[in-house]
């Protein structure tokens, strides 16, 4: 077995349960979501997401995905509302994605696989940092939204001309003035449960909200996702593909949506 945890055969997600045992938890992540199972909670408030583009860092390479990354010392970029109490403050965003079309998301609808899905992570104010709310049982909040195949989104083309500066593993540079809401369906309604983190360390901690309604994606973009490469510089080349969990066990977890 590899040092570290990836998504190869000897290192992937089968095998994160040797060095993470809460990968077997009672509130693991993601989850194929059924609608039919779904209760409607007339008591969910709609989402507020107030994001400050100025508060936009840096472009990632993390050698899992590429992830944005915010300023988050102010309520300046925050979430509120929803399923959730108190404001959370975005500290990053990230996708998760597939080989081809036909796969990529984390979280599945009724078994239907997106060719990517896009997490937006904040953290509950409530502590003192994003690293101590990490493993509180209401410390994190994620919004999940799905990327489908269709028109060219210019939004995401932004991001996509970034890549040429982080194409392998560590590789960072700054990203400034990108709003995340143009990320965000025209329509919020949402799925909420209880969760936790779909990579290592896998806390249980995360307050899942995912979007119904998804973005769009070119094919043509979808293939530049895939140019990025797992390995290092120097190394051998590997493309980052297929950097997603499977569905977990729901464990009798209530799923309500925010809409009938």
């Amino acid at each position: 077995m590899s040092h570290a945890w990836g998504y190869a055969a000897d290192n992937g997600p089968e095998k994160w349960c040797d060095n993470f045992p809460i990968a077997n938890g009672p509130r693991q992540s993601p989850i194929d979501i059924l609608p039919g199972d779904a209760s409607f909670d007339g008591g969910l408030k709609p989402l507020s997401l107030k994001y400050d583009p100025s508060t936009c860092l840096d472009i990632l390479n993390n050698g899992h995905s590429f992830q944005v990354t915010f300023v988050d010392d102010a309520d300046s970029s925050t979430l509120t509302n929803g399923p959730i109490t108190g404001t959370y403050r975005l500290k990053q965003f990230h996708f998760h994605w597939g080989a081809s079309d036909d796969k990529g998301s984390e979280h599945t609808v009724s078994g239907t696989k997106y060719p990517a899905e896009l997490h937006l992570v904040h953290w509950n104010t409530k502590y003192p940092s994003f690293g101590d709310a990490a493993s509180k049982p209401d410390g994190l909040a994620v919004v999940g939204v799905f990327l489908k195949i269709g028109d060219k989104n210019d939004s995401l083309q932004k991001l996509l001309d970034a890549f040429s500066g982080i194409k392998t593993k560590g590789k960072q540079t700054t990203f400034s003035g990108f709003d995340p809401a143009t990320l965000l369906p025209g329509c919020l309604d949402y799925w909420t449960y209880d969760g936790s983190l779909t990579t290592p360390p896998l806390l249980e901690s995360v307050t899942w909200i995912v979007c119904k309604e998804p973005i769009s994606v070119s094919s043509d973009q979808m293939a530049k996702f895939r140019s990025l490469l797992f390995s290092a510089e120097g190394e051998a080349e590997c493309c980052m593909v297929d950097n997603y969990r499977p569905p977990q066990p729901l464990k009798g977890r209530p799923v309500r949506s925010s809409f009938k």
